[in-house]
């Protein structure tokens, strides 16, 4: 009971998005290959993705607008270094999990 009560205190639980269990988000994001340029709460190449939600919290289109921007790639957005297609590497059920867990954030 201890070491749970203090894994909650210390951050280290993982929170659950209504949709998109953690987990099978961080599956999914390591099979397309996004945390190679990509994490949680900090930028690496890309924006974090809790930058990501924040930018587009409240945008009635952003899971629309990400679902493609994730999967075809892009630049200009967050920087000069462009984001690589991702196509063919997630199913679009497996793309619209890992959008909907981000802008869960």
């Amino acid at each position: 009971m201890k070491t749970l009560v203090a894994v909650l205190l210390s951050g280290g639980f993982i929170l659950v998005a209504p949709a998109v269990h953690a987990e099978d988000a961080s599956a999914l994001m390591q099979k397309g290959g996004c945390i190679a340029c990509h994490s949680v709460d900090k930028k690496i190449l890309g924006p974090a993705y809790k930058d990501v939600a924040a930018k587009y919290k409240g945008q009635k289109d952003a899971e629309a607008l990400l679902i493609k921007k994730v999967k075809e790639g892009g630049s200009g957005v967050w920087g000069p270094i462009p984001m690589s297609s991702n196509a063919g590497k997630l199913s679009d059920d497996e793309f619209k999990r890992v959008v909907e867990w981000i802008l869960s954030l």
